[in-house]
């Protein structure tokens, strides 16, 4: 039989983060790190021009290939572009049990789920048709689709105007803390997210009960 819904007096709206959360980091140090040791690419070299670029390419200022074109092939290569992104995108793993967690608590308390995230517009993309998360999140506020990332505060008022939610209807959930501590000085209550468990703890707490799900 099918469980009714049960809205959540507190709680409407639950804004998640996707790297470290639902998934790996789509393109963080230790991503980098491994593209160039396989690929044989100076490190350092790598790591400055990345740091040059990386706040436009996750704002969609940049596409994919001009990022490429100023962090990887400035200069002639041994290996295509293809190549190199189709290791950049593997390196994005789900977490099942994650995704698994939010889909049962949107069905069962009525909740509206809006990512809130900063990504680069093809890894973005990429990255929500490949595990499917459109199945349950009903927005996403991505940096390259609004062209603001976090820490910049404008970002989450931009999802709560998206989500059409006040901030004290809304629970963030997140990895970083710099991030949870700005989503709580706008009156947004805030998961610091560690692991599976604990943030099913958390959410308990909230009023939010995993019934039937480990």
């Amino acid at each position: 039989m099918k469980a009714s819904v049960k809205p959540n007096p507190a709680i409407a709206c639950v804004f998640l983060d996707i790297g470290g959360v639902l998934l790996t980091d789509g393109w963080d140090h230790l991503a980098r790190k491994r593209a160039a040791k396989h690929f044989k690419l100076e490190w350092a070299e790598m790591e400055n021009r990345h740091s040059l670029n990386f706040a436009t390419y996750e704002e969609g200022k940049l596409t994919l290939e001009e990022y490429l074109g100023r962090v990887v092939f400035y200069q002639k290569r041994p290996f295509t572009r293809a190549q190199f992104q189709r290791f950049m995108f593997a390196q994005s793993k789900p977490y099942p049990e994650m995704i698994e967690l939010f889909s049962h608590l949107k069905i069962r308390y009525g909740l509206k789920i809006a990512v809130v995230s900063n990504e680069a517009r093809e890894l973005n993309a990429y990255r929500i048709q490949k595990f499917k998360l459109g199945r349950f999140v009903d927005a996403f506020i991505s940096s390259c689709f609004v062209h603001i990332r976090k820490p910049d505060e404008d970002i989450f008022r931009l999802a709560l105007d998206i989500a059409q939610a006040p901030a004290r209807q809304v629970l963030y959930i997140e990895n970083t803390p710099m991030f949870v501590q700005i989503a709580q000085g706008l009156g947004i209550r805030s998961i610091l997210h560690a692991d599976y468990k604990s943030t099913c703890a958390k959410l308990a707490s909230f009023g939010f009960e995993n019934e039937g799900h480990p």
